[in-house]
């Protein structure tokens, strides 16, 4: 918009049409036009269709979000795209604030859609279609339905009339019967009925001669249609999840059948010709045994009914009896008799932590997803027991797991025992409650508490027994509880993020009370001094005891507002009201900002992103979020295959925290994945899994034979509205967001017949060196390095250096069709021009920051700081080095 109004077209055309001509040149490629990406897509559909009619008309090929408030509008435009092939229609782009995808407004179709004569490919999920829009079956070329994640209950009887249909999915949604006419379906290949309530199946499910997959899992299926045995073409048949008392021994001689999935059923007995085969799974059926079958409600050896409940089940009763429940997901809870006086219907659903709500305390590291248990604010007449799996933490030493409970305004920590399954090694972490909410594992320093009476008593640190607080007769007049929690700062961790080998620090000390009154007497707190610091060596004017606020924000020096006394090992004193403390030994004058970097350093993880690209396809890409010690062995493993960027500058981030990967600058990627948020890929960091995301790129355009420079951003949180400029332009400034970025280059084409393969079919490029060689030069092999990163920015850049528009525009049609031509010549045209400038250096890299391209501007930077380096050495080898200012002392200090 911005080059569009200088150029003067924001005056003839108006702001809504110059967005739709920017539309028509990014978004209708190749009869394409892929709007599911943008949170207003139905927005810029109907600007485009206003300002390009003519080509949208020709569109063959439209994803849409269904989570769009002008659905209903655009709707009406459909049965106008005569040519339309695909047409995606999709919710589950928004999300609730739990992380849980919300599903699209969409209820029904306009008639006139049945009109579309060349759509072959519909996609209507998550969305909120209870019956099947009729429309769908006047359509004659469809061959590919998707329903699924809606809420049908039935489908239509005619369903038979979509003679053309090879594959169709109605998975998750409530079906409890099928029309007879599916068995008409006879082109059918791939039928997905999985996760609704059927409960049986019409004998014309066996006349889908032609079916290869059909999945029928998670229902409530009590048996199985002989007619199956007509499937001759079936070769993966899932059946998992169902109620199976028995299946037909006819399924074994099904010729093409290589996998037939039983697991999870109620079969007490499988014909011998079915278990023989190799490629069956019958893994969680009683099969004769006396272990109880799912939603069995038989009486335990403890005397409680036990219900085992599928992957498919969201709810329970619980009745005054009691009973003991095992959820899919390994959670297990025990009702005793008299917790509920009336029967209760208990709803469950885990949840992927969202950092809005979830709120990690001070280097808390979260094990678990989260767990909800609806009523909300039930309260049970004896204590409910709760065993939730977590995964282990990396390590527990100074660290303690914990069950935490939300109760609609707050966290609090509940009472845990931690236990570990003898064979599948498995850690559980169990708890008692009276109520029911929110739930979540976390791993936590060790915490320490008392009573203090209004006589006084003494608190030891577990983690250091070294650190205690002595609390004397009269200290409070009411009872109250105290907390303290330790974090030992080894001297290495310390040196490492100050960089001065000098620099040591006592155990961290988190002091809290309940009561909100200070102590009436002084506390006193006993320290150890730093390590390689005892009172026969101690300097005290090196000696600074440091005050945090309970969110550990600010760090206050308060040596001189108390009396430190020293032994031999300790440091004592004395204060009135609880917070953090810590005891700095350094050089430093002032160590509040040294204090909160180590600080925010040891409770944040240390991460790096890494983009690779496979050596013998580079166009697949792998993704992966490493933690910082883990960066190098990573690597190692991989560079027999993988070849690409060096890692990312450190991230710090939380452990939990959700980020997102988008690609830009002329690359993408298939947005049909289950991990795509808003058309970017979603990520959750744990340190302790293999967090890794392995895609194809590719180039939206025609490359013509040129290689293809992007990168791949990655985002903190919510993500920037647009891609990719004003994305880049925000980068200017701080931005909590934005994460780093990873160069992509996609290989060039072959060049096409009679061409020159050379990058520069013979460019020439005059002799240069910008700058002086006091502050660094640039020269001509510096700047060909420059313009091989440049890629399309390079407009931007010209026009933030100075070049005007008409130069611009006669480069880029001196050099059409040729990238790299157009880089060059703009990048020396600014070069001869600003050659006896001495500030054109500082002008370049001010274009590049301005222009988004932070990279450039830092590669540029470190060109030049080695430029003065090696003007430095060769001055002092001569003998006519200077003494250091009194400005490099101040810096050195």
């Amino acid at each position: 918009q911005k080059m569009a109004e200088l150029l003067g077209l924001r005056d003839e055309c108006g702001e809504g049409a110059l967005e739709a001509v920017a539309l028509a040149g990014s978004c209708l490629a190749d009869n394409r036009l892929n709007l599911d990406v943008y949170p207003d897509g139905c927005s810029r559909f109907l600007q485009l269709f206003q300002g390009r009619q003519g080509e949208v008309v020709q569109v063959e090929f439209l994803r849409l979000s269904s989570n769009d408030h002008l659905l209903g509008t655009t709707l009406g435009i459909l049965p106008h795209l005569k040519h339309l092939k695909s047409l995606v229609l999709k919710g589950g782009h928004a999300r609730d604030e739990f992380g849980s995808c919300q599903h699209g407004s969409l209820t029904s179709l306009p008639p006139d859609v049945g009109n579309l004569r060349c759509l072959t490919h519909l996609d209507l999920s998550f969305n909120s279609l209870s019956t099947l829009p009729s429309c769908i079956l006047h359509l004659p070329s469809l061959r590919v339905l998707l329903v699924s994640h809606n809420s049908l209950v039935t489908l239509p009887e005619d369903l038979g009339s979509l003679s053309k249909l090879t594959f169709f999915s109605a998975m998750k949604n409530q079906l409890k019967d099928l029309p007879q006419s599916i068995g008409e379906l006879a082109v059918l290949q791939d039928l997905d009925l999985s996760e609704n309530a059927l409960e049986f199946l019409p004998e014309e499910v066996g006349n889908l001669h032609n079916c290869i997959e059909l999945d029928l899992s998670g229902n409530r299926l009590l048996s199985i249609p002989e007619s199956f045995a007509n499937l001759k073409s079936l070769r993966r048949l899932h059946l998992h999840s169902n109620l199976l008392e028995r299946v037909p021994a006819s399924l074994a001689s099904l010729p093409s059948l290589s996998r037939l999935d039983l697991q999870n059923n109620r079969l007490r007995a499988v014909p011998p010709e079915i278990r023989a085969s190799p490629f069956v799974r019958l893994r969680g059926n009683p099969l004769g045994e006396t272990e109880p079958s799912p939603q069995a409600d038989e009486p335990s050896a403890g005397g409680l009914r036990r219900l085992f409940l599928s992957s498919t089940e969201d709810s329970f009763t619980v009745t005054s009896e009691g009973c003991k429940v095992v959820l899919a997901c390994g959670i297990r809870f025990c009702f005793p008799p008299g917790a509920a006086s009336d029967p209760l219907r208990i709803h469950f659903r885990t949840l992927a932590p969202d950092p809005q709500w979830v709120k990690l305390r001070h280097h808390d590291v979260l094990l678990s997803r989260v767990l909800e248990l609806q009523p909300h604010g039930v309260v049970f007449q004896q204590e409910v027991q709760i065993w939730m799996p977590y995964a282990s933490p990396q390590t527990l030493h100074q660290r303690e797991v914990v069950v935490r409970t939300f109760s609609g305004q707050s966290w609090s920590d509940l009472r845990t025992r931690t236990e570990q399954k003898r064979k599948s090694k498995k850690h559980v972490a169990h708890c008692s409650v009276l109520h029911f909410s929110w739930f979540l594992v976390v791993s936590r320093l060790v915490q320490n508490e008392c009573k203090v009476p209004t006589e006084g008593t003494l608190l030891f640190s577990s983690v250091d027994p070294n650190i205690k607080v002595t609390f004397p007769p009269g200290v409070t007049e009411e009872t109250r509880c105290v907390k303290l929690q330790v974090l030992p700062v080894s001297a290495e961790e310390i040196a490492e993020i100050t960089a001065d080998a000098g620099c040591r620090a006592s155990p961290l000390l988190c002091l809290s009370q309940d009561s909100l009154v200070d102590f009436l007497r002084p506390v006193r707190i006993q320290l150890p001094l730093p390590p390689g610091v005892t009172g026969l060596n101690l300097d005290r004017s090196r000696l600074h005891l440091l005050h945090g606020d309970l969110e550990g924000q600010t760090w206050d020096d308060i040596t001189s507002q108390v009396v430190l006394e020293f032994t031999h090992l300790y440091a004592v004193f004395e204060v009135t009201h609880f917070s953090w403390y810590w005891l700095w030994y350094t050089t430093k004058t002032y160590i509040g900002g040294i204090a909160k970097k180590v600080y925010e350093r040891l409770r944040m993880y240390q991460v790096n992103f890494i983009a690779l690209q496979r050596k013998k396809d580079p166009e697949q890409v792998l993704l992966q979020c490493v933690p910082k010690h883990k960066v190098d062995p990573v690597l190692k493993k991989l560079q027999d295959r993988y070849r690409g960027p060096e890692p990312s500058d450190m991230v710090e981030m939380f452990e939990g925290e959700q980020f997102f990967a988008a690609f830009e600058r002329g690359i993408s990627i298939d947005m049909d994945r289950p991990d795509c948020v808003d058309g970017r890929l979603s990520f959750i960091f744990y340190s302790h899994l293999k967090n890794m995301k392995e895609i194809y790129v590719t180039s939206p355009v025609d490359r013509k034979g040129q290689a293809v420079k992007g990168q791949v951003s990655f985002y903190r949180g919510a993500v920037p509205e647009s891609i990719p400029e004003d994305a880049s332009r925000r980068r200017k400034g701080p931005d909590s967001l934005w994460l780093a970025t990873l160069p992509i280059r996609l290989p060039r084409l072959k060049p096409r017949w009679g061409e020159n393969p050379g990058p520069l079919n013979g460019f020439s490029f005059p002799p240069l060196n910008l700058g002086n060689a006091e502050t660094g030069y640039l020269t001509q092999t510096n700047l060909l390095s420059i313009a091989r990163r440049v890629g399309a920015d390079w407009q931007t850049i010209g026009l933030n250096l100075g070049l005007t528009y008409q130069q611009i525009e006669r480069i880029g049609y001196n050099n059409r069709e040729d990238l790299d031509k157009q880089i060059l010549d703009m990048l020396f045209s600014w070069a001869q021009q600003n050659s006896e400038d001495p500030d054109c250096v500082s002008k370049l890299i001010s274009a590049m920051k301005e222009s988004g391209r932070q990279d450039i501007a830092d590669e540029v930077e470190t060109i030049i700081e080695l430029g003065r380096q090696k003007y430095r050495e060769s001055i002092r080898r001569v003998g006519l080095e200077q003494e250091s200012s009194a400005e490099d002392s101040a810096i050195a200090m």
